[in-house]
């Protein structure tokens, strides 16, 4: 046998070739999603960090209001990101929804109290951040 050096230079290549396609197909299995039994411990994560108003001194009323809107808020949130909208309609709607609810914690508690209920969300939903994808945005 006589041995054919663009033989094994077609064969190295097409090898190779096959190899990325290989991997590419793989990588693009492990894009995680949020699973959607897991988006309700989800929400129930992000509704106990919302509820925690410790230090905030805050009337029976403003707690009971903030409540309320904290539990129709993640409700909506996790309405949004579990919909069939693209990202960019869903990243409108969740900027959307952080806006009126800004309004609404400004009207509510004032800009000081709001600005320190905020920190201590965003110090709290920091860990989960990656875990709520798009709905981050709203925090």
């Amino acid at each position: 046998m006589v041995f054919n050096p663009n033989f094994m230079n077609k064969t190295k290549f097409i090898s190779a070739f096959l190899f990325m396609v290989f991997l590419g197909f793989a990588a693009q299995a492990q894009i995680p999603k949020v699973p959607n039994a897991g988006a309700s411990a989800l929400s129930t994560q992000v509704l106990g960090i919302l509820d925690n108003t410790s230090g905030l001194n805050l009337s029976g009323d403003q707690s009971t209001k903030l409540k309320t809107n904290n539990k129709s808020f993640v409700d909506q949130l996790m309405k949004i990101t579990g919909g069939s909208d693209s990202d960019d309609t869903k990243k409108s709607n969740i900027l959307n929804l952080k806006n009126g609810r800004m309004k609404f914690l400004n009207e509510l508690l004032g800009n000081e109290l709001t600005q320190k209920y905020m920190g201590n969300v965003l110090k709290a939903i920091n860990p989960l951040k990656s875990k709520l994808g798009l709905a981050a945005l709203a925090f």
